[in-house]
């Protein structure tokens, strides 16, 4: 029904055209194209496997796993001899199997070595597993398939390109497929992208007019023969080009018509689609990226100090074989007797050449093979604190932290970098309406009996909703004035919701009687109609012409005269309706700052009072909407809709001309309030932020969603704010536009940085593009970035990604949106490409699979987007605040324990191995060993090796309190100031230091030395033990010096060395065993005889202290003159400790801005042409209009 003489206005919805090219002389016969030669061009038939085969398109099945039973040993073992020292070990057994050279067992090398390679070759086949389980269980979901003309139940993992699918209601899609048909009018389909983009806004595809005809007929689609032509698999989310050939015409196809693997259909019984890419061809595998063999920072560089090591062990080997060549030929004659040669080689360079590969095994524990597998031990260990902590266990979802390799532990305590998804990351998904002003009044806070502002808790009381049968259960609001506004009629709360039950374009669907389900192309409009449902208006359905609302009980029909939709020009939509009581309206809702130009002058002081309420919702960081009428005579209705109809039918400048039409009736509107809706962030975020901001590290947020939702919640989680200088918006259209407003931005931030004569500049001209690192700019003051996809696909083009690093870096927040998921990856390969730091990604969708892959370390939000990202990770939980946990507790932790094990394992090696380099100048460079064999053998195994694992398990210089309530502690492991090439020379020193103590001192005190009773102690035997009782000592005490807390586990293991030491060394040297076997125990009594003796324990005491001096000396010296800023930081600490301070007071943080957000226009072209051009319509039942309506007609 309509007013007599006004047309029902409908914009117009973009036909389809057939589309008639000349004929391509290439046909069904040309040549197959094969994968390993790169596609050009996909062509394929429907229903036709034997022509599809031809061209070896992949199958859907998708592979994450990086072995099979055939491939794992040999990739495995070729991956871990990648590790230098483990080819090193490997090259020093080859030369333990020649006789002429060893003077070591053979199996002394292989058992470690073997059981280093077998412990991360089962953790690595642990972790394939894990990806194998997830590929069965993806490849073998069921999807309905047609097979000769009937449908049948398949395996993800069997279906081929050219196969037609069935997908139902709420299924993801299993590849990318070319819409056929569908349920609902017109073949459209409605998806949800969240896999690929982070949006969950609806969208909409539709099906060609010819291939909609198919409908569900079995027959039909079963002969449909029809050809695709189109591009090579890409990478390109948001576009699709190719034409279907059918019945000898031609048809043009585009992005609209496809549903990518990743979407889930929603609120569509039923549709068909022909498989154009599978498997690893979709477009989402595209942008997954590529599984790579992730290192530490400290792995590089230990493979960098074990080439050192080799240098320095090469040098100090030919010094010993030089030094045994010349004594050879100037004293060996009179030796001979005692050489292990019978007669003595003919030519000097032999023996000295055998010496050389003989020193080279005994001094090759300058770096043990123990290093490794307690490397691997540790970093188990810290791994299990991570799954344990409970901390980081999130009950609602039941799910633990977890760290899926154990590799990568002391990395998160290096972190500078952060990119972050959105969507599902930093928010919920969740959109809530939870303050709104109405005609000059603010609801939504809650007051006590005394007028004072109460703070919402989960105590606090909601209103009841129990009288409206329709309302939703999951939604709260606690002012219960508005409830009792609604109640006692009051009329401009009544219009107030009436206007947001009506000016939307959601979808509803009554599953059950009663049971309302919405479905929003926007979450923000979805809020807002359920906010009007739970007061008493409830949007109960819709066709092309009408919308029924159901208003206090009591069912009303609208006559939807037109839709005024909106777009990110307009900032605003409008409906106009026609009431029962025959009265025309135009409800509007938009952006404050444009509807305050569109009010009538009458409304100045109400727009005055609903300004200071939209302040402060803003300032609450909350997104605001203005809401505003006006009631239309049917002469300026009529007048308006001709034009409108004119405009519409316009060839030119249609968008332009509407948009006209449009500001003519959108005038003179009278202001009924403002909605105020929190974009809901995950708990803790903004506090998250900001302390992973003290801690110097740099949070970048890369996000598919659309820039005004990413901006708003840029503000709200406080990354953004109006103390800033500025933000740059980089929005232009091609390069020369992208590239002139970057450098106007830095020009801003960095005045003169433009001029050749800038450090930097002058530095990026002449550096090598491919092997220079971005040196550090600092910026005149604070500043954001925000870039959209277009621009920084541009802009991370070869000759402008410097550019943007540049800005980039120097800005405190940077925010990228509408970008896709290889542009996410590829942000972070450009700051991995020229910063030297070390980056993490986090998300929690399919889409974010490739940033994760492509970062140093890579974690997995278990949320609501599916278990991809989490399956790609290295590390997963389920709230985005333990991030600061797992970086400043855990990850700070495995850092500071790993660095003091490395520095105090070279240490010790180096101070043990060294006192053989001196004793072999007083051997005649025999290649003799100082030590006893076994205490060779223990020293590393068992001696030293529980006291420093002890060490590093357990060992924290504060708790993690302090750690997360000081996040600038973090700030050493950035800078990797415990851990280097400075602090590994160190090492060395104090090492050569070390071992001249330990060799010349006991070789002073005891030469020429007697016993009391006058017996000689300067034999080798005393000696051997005197040097390796007190390098075992010393070697303790250091442990004892590193650690910084103290358990009962450490002091067991610390005094229980030196036990064990005591006791096998008298069990060892003890007369039953050296008369058993002579030849493997030669110390006789060796023990028993010296350690007796006062001045050995003398000399282990003086050798001890000369050792240990230095190190004590220099801390204290450090401490007291030259603290560094976290020495200052753990002072502050220790006296907190002594004189506790208050805890810090626990406040809502707020963010005090002016600026206000409208509410996202999520999607850029809304859903009004499809409404009401009818489409998208289901046959209904006509609704009557009652009585209500009686006077209308």
């Amino acid at each position: 029904m309509q007013v007599s003489g006004m047309p029902l206005l409908k914009v117009p919805f973009k036909k389809q055209t057939k589309v008639v090219f000349e004929d391509d002389e290439s046909g069904p016969n040309t040549r197959a194209l094969t994968r390993a030669r790169k596609e050009q061009e996909r062509h394929l038939q429907a229903n036709n496997k034997e022509f599809n085969e031809k061209f070896e398109y992949v199958n859907n099945a998708i592979r994450t796993s990086k072995y099979n039973f055939f491939t794992f040993l040999p990739l495995n073992l070729f991956e871990q001899f990648q590790r230098v020292a483990n080819a090193y070990f490997l090259f020093l057994l080859v030369l333990q199997l020649i006789p002429q050279v060893s003077s070591l067992s053979w199996y002394t090398t292989v058992v470690p070595l073997v059981l280093v390679l077998s412990m991360t070759g089962v953790k690595d086949a642990i972790d394939d597993m894990y990806r194998h389980e997830s590929d069965k269980q993806l490849n073998n979901q069921p999807v309905l398939v047609l097979v000769n003309g009937m449908i049948k139940e398949e395996k993800w993992m069997n279906i081929k390109v050219g196969d037609i699918i069935k997908l139902q209601n709420n299924d993801s899609v299993t590849a990318d497929v070319l819409l056929l048909s569908s349920s609902e009018p017109c073949s459209l389909t409605y998806i949800e992208t969240a896999e690929l983009d982070g949006e969950t806004n609806l969208k909409v595809r539709q099906a060609l007019t010819v291939t909609s005809n198919l409908g569900d007929n079995l027959e039909k689609l079963n002969t449909f023969k029809g050809e695709v032509r189109c591009e090579p698999p890409n990478n390109k989310l948001d576009e699709f080009k190719g034409i279907l050939i059918y019945e000898n015409e031609k048809y043009p196809l585009d992005n609209e018509k496809m549903l990518l693997r990743g979407c889930t259909i929603r609120n569509t019984d039923w549709c068909y689609g022909l498989v154009i890419y599978a498997g690893h061809d979709t477009k989402l595998m595209q942008n997954s990226g590529k599984t790579i063999f992730k290192r530490t920072n400290i792995d590089h560089l230990m493979n960098v100090l074990v080439f050192w090591i080799f240098l320095f062990l090469a040098g100090m080997c030919c010094i010993l074989a030089i030094g045994h060549g010349i004594w050879d030929n100037q004293k060996g004659y009179y030796f001979q007797i005692y050489l292990p040669q019978k007669e003595k080689f003919s030519a000097p360079g032999v023996s000295t050449f055998l010496i050389f590969w003989s020193y080279l095994i005994i001094l090759n524990t300058v770096v043990p093979i123990s290093l490794y597998v307690s490397v691997e031990i540790i970093r188990l260990g810290n791994s299990f604190y991570i799954n344990w902590d409970r901390k980081m266990f999130y009950i609602p979802y039941n799910t633990p932290a977890q760290a899926h390799t154990t590799t990568l532990n002391e990395e998160l305590g290096q972190i500078q970098y952060v990119f972050s998804d959105k969507t599902g990351t930093l928010t919920q998904n969740i959109m809530v309406f939870i303050k709104c002003s109405i005609n000059g009044r603010s609801y939504g806070d809650v007051y006590d009996m005394t007028g004072q502002k109460m703070e919402i808790t989960e105590e606090t009381e909601k209103v009841d909703f129990s009288y409206n049968k329709l309302a939703d259960p999951k939604f709260s609001f606690y002012d219960k004035s508005l409830a009792e506004a609604v109640k006692k009629g009051d009329i401009m709360v009544h219009l107030f919701f009436l206007s947001l039950s009506l000016c939307h374009t959601v979808m509803s669907e009554e599953k059950e009687e009663g049971e309302l389900v919405y479905q929003a192309q926007s979450p923000d409009e979805e809020a807002l109609v359920t906010a009007a449902r739970n007061f008493g208006f409830v949007f109960h359905s819709r066709t092309s012409e009408t919308i029924t609302v159901i208003e206090m009980g009591v069912t009303k029909v609208y006559k939807l005269l037109a839709i005024l939709d909106f777009n990110n020009v307009r900032k605003r939509m409008s409906v106009i309706v026609q009431t029962p009581k025959g009265k025309v309206i135009l409800f509007c809702k938009g952006a404050d700052t444009i509807i305050w130009e569109l009010l009538h002058s009458t409304c100045r002081f109400l727009q005055d009072v609903t300004m200071e309420h939209l302040d402060e919702f803003a300032g609450d960081g909350l997104r605001t909407l203005a809401v505003a009428f006006r009631e239309l005579d049917e002469e300026t209705f009529q007048r308006w809709s001709r034009k409108h109809y004119e405009a519409s039918i316009s060839l030119e400048d249609r968008e332009e001309k509407l948009g006209l039409v449009y500001e003519e009736i959108e005038k003179d509107m009278m202001l009924l309030g403002a909605t105020a809706i929190e974009d809901k962030l995950q708990d803790g975020v903004p506090e998250t932020i900001t302390i992973l901001s003290k801690a110097n590290i740099n949070l970048w947020v890369l996000t598919g969603d659309k820039q005004e939702t990413a901006v708003n919640i840029a503000y709200a989680c406080n990354m953004l704010s109006d103390d800033m200088d500025d933000v740059f918006i980089i929005n232009a259209k091609d390069s020369s536009m992208v590239l002139q407003e970057l450098r106007s931005a830095r020009n801003k931030m960095k005045p003169g940085s433009l001029l050749e004569t800038d450090p930097v500049t002058a530095f990026l001209t002449r550096a090598k593009r491919k092997n220079f690192i971005m040196p550090e700019e600092v910026a005149t003051g604070s500043f954001g970035l925000v870039i959209n996809g277009h621009s920084l696909a541009h802009a991370l083009e070869k000759n402008m990604e410097v550019e943007l690093l540049r800005i980039a870096c120097m800005c405190k927040s940077v925010i990228c949106c509408r970008v896709t998921p290889l542009q996410k990856a590829q942000v972070v390969e450009l700051v991995k490409k020229y910063k030297q730091v070390v980056t993490l990604a986090i998300g929690d969708g399919a889409n974010d699979v490739s940033m994760i892959k492509a970062a140093h370390i890579g974690v997995g939000l278990s949320g609501q987007e599916g278990m991809q990202a989490v399956l790609a990770s290295d590390f997963s939980f389920a709230q985005f605040r333990f991030l600061q946990r797992l970086l400043l507790v855990h990850g700070r932790w495995s850092y500071l324990r790993m660095c003091k094990f490395l520095r105090y394992f070279f240490y010790k090696n180096f101070a043990f191995t060294l006192v053989h380099f001196w004793y072999g100048f007083f051997s005649g460079f025999s290649a003799q060993t100082i030590y006893d064999e076994w205490f060779i053998a223990f020293y590393n195994l068992v001696y030293t090796s529980l006291p420093v694992l002890a060490m590093t398990l357990f060992d924290q210089d504060v708790n993690d309190l302090w750690s997360l309530r000081f996040p600038e502690l973090y700030e050493p492991g950035q800078y990797n100031l415990y851990f280097n090439k400075k602090e590994f020379v160190k090492c060395i020193i104090y090492g050569i230091y070390s071992s001249l103590v330990l060799f010349f001192v006991p070789y002073g005190s005891t030469y020429n030395s007697v016993q009391s009773s006058g017996k000689d102690i300067s034999d080798y035997q005393s000696f051997a033990l005197i040097v390796q009782t007190s390098l075992l000592v010393v070697a303790t005490v250091q442990v004892g010096l590193e650690t910084a807390y103290w358990t009962t586990v450490n002091q067991f293991f610390i005094w229980g060395s030196l036990i064990l030491y005591f006791s096998l060394m008298f069990l060892l040297y003890s007369d039953g065993l050296c008369l058993l076997f002579p030849h493997t125990f030669r110390f006789l009594g060796t023990a028993r005889n010296s350690l007796i003796q006062p001045q050995v324990w003398l000399t282990i005491l003086l050798t001890v202290v000369l050792c240990v001096l230095p190190v004590a000396v220099y801390r204290f010296l450090q401490m007291e003159l030259l603290p560094t800023k976290v020495d200052k930081v753990l002072r502050k600490i220790h006296e907190c400790m002594k004189y506790p301070l208050p805890p810090p007071p626990r406040v809502r943080l707020r963010r005090t801005s002016s600026r206000r957000s409208a509410y996202a226009f999520a999607h850029q072209y809304g859903f009004g042409a499809l409404i009401t051009s009818g489409k998208n319509m289901k046959s209904r039942a006509k609704f009557g209009f009652g009585d209500n309506f009686s006077s209308y007609k």
